[in-house]
């Protein structure tokens, strides 16, 4: 990836670039961007979130599971993140470990019938 186009101008810049890479579903390109916002930065939780995300997406599940731990390390009641976890589990086939944050997202979802 050509660093000096994605990682010029400022947070606010990288940001707004790095949510057209993803709308425009380039996760990779995406989380390139993102990973170093997410460095800059590592109290927010919204950069390390849509990383999470572009990881999930472009298939590197560990490396999404090990930034949505770090998420709710920060914010552990962030409902999205607790799903996404479930659901990266999943994929990789960790049902079992999957389950407690299914239920905990549904939860913090108020999906009480669905636990």
């Amino acid at each position: 990836m050509d660093t000096t186009y994605y990682d010029h101008g400022t947070a606010a810049e990288r940001w707004e670039r790095a949510r057209q890479f993803f709308d425009a579903k380039e996760y990779a390109t995406a989380a390139g961007i993102l990973d170093a916002l997410a460095d800059e930065a590592p109290q927010q939780v919204a950069p390390r979130l849509l990383l999470a995300r572009a990881y999930y997406h472009s298939a590197q599940l560990r490396r999404a599971e090990a930034e949505l731990r770090t998420v709710l390390e920060l914010d552990p009641v962030e409902q999205y993140a607790r799903l996404m976890l479930g659901r990266t589990l999943e994929r990789q086939g960790r049902d079992t470990e999957a389950v407690p944050h299914l239920r905990m997202a549904a939860a913090l979802a108020g999906d009480f019938d669905g636990m």
